[in-house]
């Protein structure tokens, strides 16, 4: 992503947004906790990228006094059993399928992870990388044993499914995002649709999807990475479905008639933003440093992938479920640990 006119100065940034952070918070009536994951990461980059221009005050006010707060998103930070901080930057990117005020609400019961990104941020900037973690893949749950990973939001909250993931990839989480449905469709509208490659001509939640380029309003778009039954690899072309829509949104946004267009620009902040639910310390100033850190170069090279794995068998109590590749997690955990994460993801299928 280009982003003209910008300079990319972090310590004027960062203190120019402390006053944002110190705004007053109105009380707020709850909202649904029904939560669309990708779309998170186009919230946290174009309010990085934003954040730098004329209009930062206002841009990042609107986000700060527009999200809400996740209660114990993080597990404590002197905690002894978490992995060791680092300068490198991890971002959990979760949704849900509880159906919360959806046509569905009567059907779903409980709460799931549905959708599992993390976005890593190297410690020498000039990167970002989007890691898709399957909802079925079968880990060791702290405190519960094994399960899908997918469970543990439904068992211990936001704050277990942190400690899971960390545990996984022997990496700590910093920061917690997420954004509902109506959120999803809102910023999709936003931008006047999304431009999206469809794998194969299939038909979800109504709509006709047809292979190729094909642009999608919010409605669509929603049923486009929700859909898994119409394809023969399921959950793995849905996850690819995904990130598809995510490399579609981050080109619109940063086409000339959305990002030269402050007032659209402002707009779209505005919009998304009270549909966004982030962990305490995740403020605009703490988003624009870390856009800081993966500077113009790395967001216009993005770089996507799953979460290596061994393919899908049973559980031993009649589960289908997606099996760890162990020597291959231990690879990715080991990248980002010592920063040669452009190395590993040479060895992946990415997008």
């Amino acid at each position: 992503m280009r982003v003209p006119s910008l300079t990319w100065k972090k310590n004027t940034v960062t203190q120019f947004l402390d006053e944002t952070d110190q705004q007053p918070r109105e009380p707020r009536r709850g909202r649904r906790k029904v939560l669309t994951v990708f779309l998170v990461l186009i919230a946290l980059l174009l309010v990085a990228a934003i954040a730098v221009g004329a209009y930062l005050f206002n841009l990042a006010n609107n986000f700060n006094s527009g999200t809400q707060r996740i209660d114990q998103a993080l597990p404590a930070t002197d905690d002894p059993d978490r992995p060791d901080d680092t300068d490198a930057e991890n971002i959990l990117l979760m949704g849900s399928d509880s159906r919360e005020g959806e046509a569905d609400e009567a059907s779903v019961g409980g709460q799931r992870a549905d959708t599992l990104m993390l976005l890593h941020v190297p410690s020498d900037g000039g990167a970002a990388y989007v890691i898709s973690i399957m909802r079925d893949t079968w880990v060791d749950i702290p405190g519960h044993g094994p399960a899908k990973i997918n469970a543990a939001l439904d068992l211990g909250g936001v704050e277990l499914e942190v400690r899971t993931i960390e545990d996984l990839l022997d990496t700590r989480i910093d920061h917690v995002a997420q954004i509902d449905f109506e959120g999803f469709r809102e910023l999709t509208d936003s931008v006047g649709g999304v431009t999206v490659d469809v794998p194969q001509d299939f038909t979800a939640g109504g709509h006709v999807f047809t292979q190729g380029q094909q642009k999608l309003d919010g409605e669509e778009a929603l049923s486009f990475v929700r859909e898994r039954y119409s394809f023969s690899d399921g959950d793995y072309q849905r996850v690819r479905n995904q990130r598809a829509y995510l490399r579609g949104l981050l080109n619109q946004v940063a086409s000339p008639s959305t990002f030269s267009n402050p007032a659209k620009v402002n707009d779209m902040v505005k919009s998304f933003s009270p549909y966004v639910s982030v962990d305490d310390s995740l403020t605009a100033r703490e988003i624009a440093s870390i856009g800081m850190q993966v500077g113009p170069s790395g967001v216009r090279n993005v770089q996507m992938f799953t979460l290596p794995n061994a393919g899908t068998g049973w559980s031993g109590d009649g589960q289908s479920i997606v099996e760890l590749d162990d020597a291959a997690v231990s690879g990715l955990a080991d990248a980002m640990a010592d920063g040669t994460m452009d190395e590993y993801a040479r060895t992946v299928p990415t997008d």
